[in-house]
């Protein structure tokens, strides 16, 4: 990933995670980051692993543990569920 692109993948990425951002923008934010995705031009941002491969055990537990986090909001578990669906566990 270019220097230039990791940094509008990170602005992106922290925009969806901040309570500040309209619904509309954190909408337009995961639209960018999929096009990135899609085009191999950053990491997979739902499980945090390039799709060259990662440490699925990492990021299963990480998933597993944002479901037991009663601070995670119900949008996060459900794509946390999501992934871990997606990784077979």
């Amino acid at each position: 990933m270019s220097k230039d692109l990791g940094n509008v993948a990170r602005g992106h990425k922290a925009a969806i995670n901040n309570p500040n951002v309209s619904e509309e923008a954190k909408d337009h934010s995961r639209q960018v980051l999929d096009e990135l995705e899609q085009g191999g031009k950053v990491e997979n941002t739902s499980t945090g692993r390039s799709s060259g491969g990662g440490n699925e055990g990492n990021v299963a537990r990480g998933h597993k543990a944002n479901l037991s986090n009663p601070n995670t909001s119900e949008e996060s578990k459900q794509r946390s569920e999501q992934v871990l669906e997606d990784l077979g566990q």
